[in-house]
């Protein structure tokens, strides 16, 4: 064996016992089951609490596991992975809705506290299932199907007018999972081959919106529960591409609306930790597009536009502590995303951040740790301001820079 592959294999053993060391006494340990930015992102408010997190990882390289000091490497899927991450933890709770929810109940079986718990978490698992839920307790939602064969999707093409949103029932994010076939054919080949493959699938009417929202609510096991004010989030090509809080244009009667919409479904659901509520807004007539139970990327403005971000508010939650102030700390903040672009800049990530901050000094900058690939979410800006469209357009500005190394606007430095 080369040095270098026995240093990695010695690495991995070292890792899979994790550090018990790196937790301050008498202070609370959260494992985090995922290893992605929002872990990450979990990490730096832990540190910030004076708490720690233990992070199952998948991978000594990924976003989080760069960061945080109690590393285990498992797959999420193996049980004794996730015994192992939550020993002597005060809770555990997830950067992501795919554990298996077997494996949670046999934690839970444990004694050991699990948030948000798997029959909360099966509805931002499973969309059917969320689907019939809200529907059940009274929640807008479009209309839907089951689709366990092309006759099913057919016959639901018929009932919507051909207007029709295919999707697979597990899995998927960032517009992945979601179709939208432009005929009859087209959704008859689309099912045939998915179904063909095992995807359990679901349809839904196609909603002609105006504009898409995010309502994020915080609750504790014990049941308080705290809301931010409602955004605006702005999609290409099916990822977030922009979030603008609050959301312009919108009343208080409204806003209050849909953060009580927001605390109800936590409630009913049982959901402990952050939840967002994605909603689609067509003159002021509103449904529920997705669920998430997690800090989100439509709240990532938080962490610079709020008393309190998701992000430690998720952690006050799962430990059942408690909630902060969520009250914004300026007039709207706006979050961009940055995500990979085609080709990579010769200037390096540090100048290209230099350059933002040279023409943008309150722009907040947060990187995932992550290499570049196309598409591929880097990292966010933040900025504050007090103007909603002059605010969207310098955090556009600066997140384009950061991406392309140019200014869109072709300014120079004086």
């Amino acid at each position: 064996m080369k040095d270098t592959e026995q240093d990695t294999e010695q690495a991995s053993a070292k890792n899979l016992h994790g550090n018990p060391a790196a937790h301050a006494p008498g202070q609370p340990v959260v494992a985090v089951i995922g290893d992605g930015q929002l872990a990450r992102m979990m990490q730096t408010a832990a540190i910030e609490l004076g708490q720690s997190v233990r992070l199952l990882a998948g991978t000594p390289e990924s976003s989080a596991a760069q960061v945080a000091a109690d590393v285990l490497l498992g797959d999420y899927r193996d049980l004794d992975a996730l015994r192992a991450a939550a020993h002597r933890a005060d809770a555990v709770t997830f950067d992501h809705e795919h554990v298996p929810s077997e494996h949670l109940r046999a934690l839970i079986d444990a004694g050991i506290s699990v948030q948000p718990r798997p029959e909360a978490l099966l509805y931002a698992q499973d969309k059917l299932e969320q689907r019939r839920r809200l529907r059940e307790l009274g929640f807008p939602v479009p209309r839907f199907s089951a689709v366990t064969s092309v006759a099913d999707a057919e016959a639901f093409y018929e009932e919507a007018a051909g207007q029709v949103c295919l999707k697979a029932c597990r899995g998927g994010y960032d517009g992945h999972g979601v179709w939208f076939p432009e005929d009859r054919e087209a959704l008859t080949e689309l099912v045939t081959s998915l179904l063909d493959k095992g995807v359990a699938l679901m349809a839904e009417e196609k909603v002609r919106f105006d504009r898409e929202l995010s309502a994020m609510v915080a609750r504790t096991p014990s049941g308080e529960v705290a809301a931010w004010p409602v955004v605006e989030s702005e999609q290409k090509d099916g990822i977030c591409h922009r979030a603008i809080a609050p959301a312009p244009g919108m009343s208080k009667e409204d806003d209050d609306a849909l953060r009580t919409l927001a605390e109800d479904i936590a409630r009913r659901l049982g959901v402990t930790g952050v939840l967002a509520v994605e909603l689609f807004d067509k003159g002021g007539q509103y449904w529920i597009n997705e669920l998430a139970m997690r800090p989100h990327n439509t709240g990532h403005w938080t962490q610079d536009g709020s008393a309190t971000s998701q992000f430690e508010q998720h952690l006050r939650a799962v430990l059942d502590m408690p909630l902060g102030d969520t009250r914004p700390t300026a007039p709207v903040t706006v979050m961009v995303n940055t995500l990979g672009g085609a080709t990579e800049p010769a200037e390096p990530v540090p100048s290209r951040m230099a350059q933002v901050w040279r023409r943008f000094p309150q722009a907040k900058i947060h990187l995932y740790g992550k290499e570049h690939r196309p598409g591929r979410k880097l990292g966010h800006i933040n900025l504050s301001g007090q103007d909603a469209a002059a605010t969207a357009r310098e955090a556009d500005l600066a997140a384009h820079y950061l991406v392309h190394g140019r200014w869109a606007d072709g300014w120079v430095p004086a």
